[in-house]
Parts: structure tokens; sequence; C-alpha cells
């Protein structure tokens, strides 16, 4: 046995599900510190060295076992990759001295205060990484779709489910953007002045949309993945300790995403079935994390400008502070919803907007507000689409119209738990249709 790594190696599946974890966590930050050695027209070389170590993990732990420390194993293969390539790319030798004096110097668990160096350099560079990939001259479109790859270690594949659209159509747009970032020879920097503003706004959309995908997950066997709602949380918070980031929008993102999280240890059940919120079990709420976004959230009402952020955290608070689902405030929450579709005039809020309505004026009234949803086709490929108007048609007994609606939606979700929950659903409205037939 190696020094440093376990006995017994576990299964190849633990390693996996291991290893693609660690991905998520670790993999900004090493591209984050290795661009700036790099510099950022070398991004894709940053990228390729972590890349390459996580392969080596996957090569290597099956055979020696999973290390006491997986990070700083990482973090280490990395490193000598990347002293590696400098070493031999005839293109850093002007930088060669420079950039080998800092990746020796670098080492997570060093001394304290090379630790503390190590943390710091990655938080620097994270905020750079975020600002940086949302640069005036990136395409819009691949803005986020940048910094969810490179900072989040996201798939093609989930950011195209995130944008509901196609991984062709965001693979170009990820070559497009490094090919600016290269072309325009865009700074690794924090920007300031006006800039700030419109790049920042990108940022905060980012984190958001990282937070969704670990709230709901895309694809996989769970439909929480609640390291990336960690990792987004923790991003949000480094942003908003920064002067540049700490507004009123950025904590009131913080509030509503950490109001959210607390939800989560209630979401599923012991075998990971999805509960819906009504069925969930309230004293299983963090209610630290609740106490935690209350106070970003009082810390968001100081500036005089309104955001979607803080609509949707308001929305959320009314759901925490309910002591049950009887006692939710539907009318109100309605009524913010009603406020956020002027911010946000999209389908998706006009659907949320629906099941708002339909708790308060029946399934009826929330069917009719789905079928006036302005581009409304635009969520025919949501399968959340389909099981609201499956739940709709259940609530009013039509077993079999709420079967439809629910086929519709399980032929549109990869997540495994969801698939089974849709299943039941499907089974019961078989059922509610065969006794309305025999009656």
């Amino acid at each position: 046995m190696r020094a440093g790594v376990s006995d017994n190696p576990p299964p190849a599946g633990d390693i996996s599900r291991l290893a693609d974890r660690l991905f998520r966590q670790e993999s900004g930050k090493l591209v984050s510190v290795l661009t700036r050695m790099f510099g950022i027209e070398r991004m894709q070389l940053a990228e390729d060295v972590v890349q390459e170590a996580l392969i080596r993990a996957m090569q290597t732990w099956p055979y020696y076992g999973i290390p006491k420390n997986p990070a700083a194993w990482i973090t280490q293969t990395a490193k000598h990759l990347a002293l590696d390539v400098i070493r031999r790319e005839k293109l850093f030798q002007d930088k060669q001295p420079g950039i080998i004096d800092s990746l020796e110097n670098w080492s997570p668990d060093s001394t304290p205060a090379d630790t503390v160096r190590f943390e710091s350099e990655i938080q620097d560079g994270r905020l750079r990484m975020m600002f940086a990939c949302c640069h005036p001259s990136i395409p819009h479109d691949a803005r986020v779709a940048l910094a969810l790859k490179l900072l989040c270690g996201f798939s093609t594949g989930e950011i195209a489910t995130a944008f509901l659209t196609s991984e062709a159509a965001i693979a170009k747009r990820l070559t497009r953007a490094k090919q600016r970032i290269r072309d325009a020879k865009i700074p690794f920097e924090i920007p300031v002045g006006e800039e700030l503003s419109t790049r920042l706004d990108a940022v905060e959309q980012t984190l958001y949309l990282l937070f969704n995908e670990g709230y709901k997950a895309s694809t996989g066997d769970s439909i929480i993945r609640e390291e990336l709602c960690s990792e987004a949380i923790a991003l949000a918070e480094l942003l908003a300790e920064h002067p540049v980031g700490n507004t009123p929008r950025a904590h009131a993102l913080i509030a509503l995403m950490m109001l959210n999280a607390a939800r989560l240890p209630a979401r599923v059940d012991a075998m990971g079935n999805v509960l819906r919120l009504s069925e969930q079990n309230r004293s299983r709420w963090d209610r630290s994390l609740i106490a935690r976004g209350m106070s970003h959230f009082g810390q968001s009402i100081a500036g005089n400008k309104l955001t979607e952020y803080h609509v949707q955290a308001a929305i959320t608070a009314y759901h925490c502070a309910a002591p049950d689902y009887e006692s939710t405030d539907w009318t109100q929450i309605l009524s913010l919803y009603d406020r956020l579709l002027e911010i946000d005039p999209s389908p998706v809020v006009e659907l949320n907007r629906a099941v708002a309505l339909a708790k308060v004026s029946g399934p009826k009234a929330g069917i009719d507000a789905v079928m006036s949803i302005r581009d409304r086709a635009q969520l025919e490929s949501y399968y959340l689409f389909h099981a609201v108007l499956g739940e709709f048609e259940a609530q009013l007994e039509n077993g079999e119209v709420a079967a439809r609606h629910y086929e519709k939606a399980i032929a549109l979700t990869q997540v495994t738990s969801e698939q089974e929950f849709l299943s039941k659903r499907i089974a019961e409205c078989e059922a509610l249709a065969g006794k309305g037939a025999s009656v």
C-alpha cells in the first residue's frame, strides 16, 4: 500500500462518484490558480492540466485506494503536471522561473502561513475568473456557460439542460468565448467603474444557475446535488465579502439560496424519493441556515432597487416562516409572483405563478393560467410544465388526462428519483381513471 492511501480499494462506482464530486469542488479552484500563472490566453491549458489530474485519480485510486486527503492528492498531481508543462513548452521560457517558483511553493497542506497564502490565491483567482468569464467582449449567451464550465466543472450536457438547448449549441458558445478571450486579450482582473455592474449581474446569474442545478439536478440518480448548492453559496459569499460584490442584490441572492438550501434535508425520504412541499417534515429544515438567510435578506433591503432575487427570496421566506403546509400564505406568495413578473416576464415565472394561483383559486384557474402563458412553446421541453398540468388535472380527478401529462414529463427528465416519483403519480392516476370508469 502507498503512503497516505487507505486499505482495500473501494468499488469503481464509489471512486467515480468521489472523483466527480472532487472535480466539482476543486476544478474551479485549480483552473483559476493555474490560469493566473499561465495567463488567461492559455486557459485551455489550465483546464487540460486539471482534467489530466482527474484522469490520473481515476486510473490510480482503483488499484491503490483513495488517498486520505483526496483533494490534496489532486492538487499535488495538478501541480506536478503543470511543472512538466512549464519545463517542456517553449512558450513559457520568458516566464518560466517565476511560474516554477510559484508552483514549487504551492501546496495546500504545507505550513499554516503557506496554507493561508494558498487559500488567498484561490479566492483571488476565483473572483478574477468569475469576472473574466463575464467580460462584455464575450457574447452574452456564452458568459454564463463559460463560467459554469470553468468555475463549476459543469459538462456541456448539464449546461445545455440548464439553458434548455442542445450540447452542440453550448459547445459552440464555449469555443467562441475562449477564442474571444484570446483575440481580445481579456485581462484576468476584477473590473472597476461602470463595467463592474454589468459583469456583476452575469456573475450572480451564473451562481444562481449553479445553485439551481444542485437544488433540482438535470441528470443523475438524485434530484439533489447538495455539494453544488454549497459551492454556489460559498462563491456568492466570497463575492459579497469583496467590496465590489458587497451589494444589496448579492445579499438577496445569498438569502434566496440559503433559504432554499435549508429545506434540502426534507426534500427526499430515506430511500431518495422526492417529497413534495406538502409532504416534507419541516422539523428537518435547517433552522440555522434559515436564520443566516434571513440575516442576508435583512442586509438586502439597504438599497433602493427591487430585483428578482429580492422577490424570490421573499417568496421563499414565506414558505420558511409557515409552521406547516396548511398555514402557507399563498395569497401573499401570489402577489409576489405578480411583482416578479413585472421584473422577469419569463415563461418559467408564469408557470410558477400558475401554481400559486391554483393554491388560491383552484386547479382550474391554474390550468387556465398555464394555457395563457406567453411563449408557452418554450416550455414544451421542460418536464415541470407537463408535471404541473398533470398535478392540476389529478386534483380535478381527471386521472386519464393527468397520466398523459405525467408520461410526457417522465420522458423529459433524466433524474432517476424524478422518474420514479412521476411513475408513482401515473399509477395513482391510472387507478383513479379505472375507479371512475367502474362507477
